[in-house]
């Protein structure tokens, strides 16, 4: 089979041609962003037509990546779809869509959505047909869900339920290889975050540090001892002295 390959992360010129981003920014809990395809893309389970659509979270207080999309007035639902976290290291300024590599003339399959500012990102899971066919064609793995639960993310409720998100979010997720094997989520997909740098040292934590590392109490101990022989050497000799004018004269 023939593949058609083209950038996975798109940059902003290919971003204008693929898309034309519309970022609603007004509530920045479910991150609702505006795109406008300009050609078919896919999204689990089914394949949005040219036009406008609106990506946001589930508003949830049980999980953060479960994404729904709707049309532009928000009055449709096309699905609600099970997400991974995917992380990049700088945050763009822009809505940011990836696609992951396809066959030739197939449409582009959404593979993540970013929101403006946000390290953190939304890496959609594929029904585990499709998270074969994709692995392969992109040579890495690609986060899989079991195929009957394809029905459940494109024939959504009209009303989105903290029930049914639980449900969501209970469903067993894998890792499908280029290999056509599977693997445990978190082996192919390992938490990433930016390492915290570590704190200077203050300059009194500096000396603390230091302190046991030069300081002795050998030389006051010694200091003590000389003054102690001193001492009783003065002692000694004004013993002596008091014990000779003390003595008796002879007649």
């Amino acid at each position: 089979m023939k593949i058609m390959r083209t950038g996975r992360w798109v940059g902003l010129a290919v971003l204008a041609l693929a898309f034309m981003p519309m970022p609603a920014r007004a509530d920045v809990w479910n991150q609702k962003t505006t795109y406008t395809f300009s050609s078919p893309v896919e999204i689990p389970g089914q394949v949005l037509q040219p036009g406008t659509y609106v990506f946001k979270l589930a508003d949830s207080t049980s999980d953060r990546n479960i994404v729904e999309v709707f049309n532009k007035d928000e009055n449709h639902l096309y699905g609600i779809f099970l997400a991974i976290p995917d992380y990049r290291l700088k945050p763009a300024d822009k809505p940011i869509i990836t696609f992951e590599e396809r066959a030739a003339g197939a449409p582009e399959a959404v593979k993540a959505w970013f929101y403006p500012g946000e390290n953190y990102g939304h890496d959609f899971v594929y029904p585990k047909v499709k998270a074969m066919e994709l692995a392969k064609a992109n040579n890495q793995p690609v986060p899989s869900m079991p195929n009957e639960m394809s029905a459940n993310t494109t024939k959504p409720t009209t009303s989105m339920t903290e029930q049914h998100v639980m449900a969501l979010k209970q469903t067993p997720l894998k890792a499908q290889k280029p290999s056509q094997g599977e693997t445990q989520l978190a082996q192919a997909f390992p938490p990433k975050q930016a390492a915290a740098p570590s704190p200077a040292p203050t300059q009194n934590s500096a000396e603390r540090t230091e302190l046991p590392k030069t300081a002795s109490a050998l030389p006051l101990i010694g200091l003590l001892g000389f003054g102690s022989l001193l001492a009783a050497a003065l002692l000694r000799v004004l013993a002596l002295r008091l014990k000779t004018g003390d003595a008796p004269q002879g007649k």
